[in-house]
């Protein structure tokens, strides 16, 4: 059975998908789309497939279509997502974020509920080889108690980046470094440090022309008692720096760098030799390179693999809300200045006003 995909967004996001897509014997690119005529142009000649200025137009002309793929801009997902299942009832990939308003990542959740689709957001990230193997040593409690985790994201993106596209750093349609380049990274913190109870959050904007922060730094408390520390910024200049992530426990340590989580640059356990250590670090120790980290082909396996034999999927709508909801904790931290307790209904966040 051959799982046929159409796209949505014909952005900077595009070519991951498409490659993705190619690299996978039971998957097909049937036709993309984008509003702009250029853009839809440029995405449909370069992938080999018929392309679209607008997406009811792609879908009715291709109702083979299995999964429709949402790489529009973050604010407009929702629309995009309920649209796609109510109309067509196409199971749904949305990249990240899945919105930007907590109450719209639970109207999307709802609707294709409703409508018998799946919903997948993309976190391919979680896919890494490095991060797949530090997510079983810390299943197998060999970690011991977890003090602390941190992610750090030191990424450049100067001004022609945010002026490519009109709606790229702002608040109804982007969000800041928080909600765009660092929601992969604060999935994983997550992931690998269970539910958080609380976060405490600062931001500015220091190097670039835009609504949002292009700098960040949070703590989190977690239910488990560990803290937590997010740092992010595309202010890093002359070049990107780091993408990382690292876990401290009574009983081992370990970080995960690189510039996309794709790199193994310590692992320190009390119940590994060094035979056993080397043997997990020539095995894992690093992903082929690739600016989006592992790429997009195996969490893209993944959701055929949920969609033909029923499995559960690694990155629902409801596992895409949770760091949804702690990004909008950490701006309502911001507007606040105080403490912001999970579970929480935003009331000062700024992210899609």
């Amino acid at each position: 059975m051959t799982i046929k995909f159409a796209i949505i967004g014909c952005g900077r996001i595009l070519k991951k998908h498409v490659e993705a897509i190619k690299e996978i014997d039971k998957a097909e690119l049937v036709a993309v789309c984008d509003i702009v005529p250029q853009k839809a142009e440029k995405g449909g000649n370069e992938a080999g497939v018929p392309y679209y200025s607008s997406y009811d137009e792609m879908l009715e002309k291709h109702p083979e279509t299995d999964v429709v793929s949402i790489l529009t801009p973050s604010g407009y997902h929702p629309e995009h997502v309920m649209d796609v299942a109510v109309k067509y009832k196409k199971h749904i990939v949305c990249e990240k974020p899945m919105a930007l308003k907590l109450e719209d990542a639970d109207k999307m959740i709802k609707c294709c509920d409703e409508n018998g689709v799946k919903l997948f957001v993309v976190k391919q990230n979680r896919y890494n080889l490095p991060v797949q193997i530090l997510k079983k040593k810390l299943d197998a409690g060999s970690f011991g108690k977890i003090v602390m985790g941190t992610v750090r994201v030191r990424w450049c993106r100067k001004q022609d980046y945010y002026d490519a596209d009109k709606w790229r750093g702002t608040w109804s349609m982007d969000g800041g470094v928080i909600a765009n380049q660092a929601s992969h990274h604060i999935d994983l913190l997550e992931w690998m440090l269970g539910d958080p109870v609380s976060v405490m959050a600062m931001n500015g904007t220091f190097l670039s022309d835009i609504e949002v922060d292009d700098t960040c730094a949070a703590i989190i408390r977690f239910q488990s008692g560990a803290l937590g520390i997010v740092e992010a910024t595309t202010a890093t200049r002359p070049k990107d720096l780091e993408g990382s992530l690292s876990i401290l426990g009574e009983k081992g340590s370990c970080v995960i760098g690189g510039f996309s989580v794709n790199r193994i640059v310590e692992w320190n356990f009390e119940d590994e030799d060094e035979i056993s250590k080397n043997e997990m670090l020539q095995k894992y120790s690093e992903n082929p390179q690739n600016v989006y980290g592992f790429g997009h082909r195996r969490y893209l396996e993944s959701v055929i693999d949920s969609i033909e034999n029923g499995t559960h999927a690694l990155v629902d709508g409801l596992e895409g809300r949770k760091s949804l909801e702690l990004i909008n904790a950490i701006y309502e931290s911001v507007e606040t200045g105080k403490e912001v307790k999970l579970k929480f209904e935003p009331r000062w966040s700024k992210l899609g006003k």
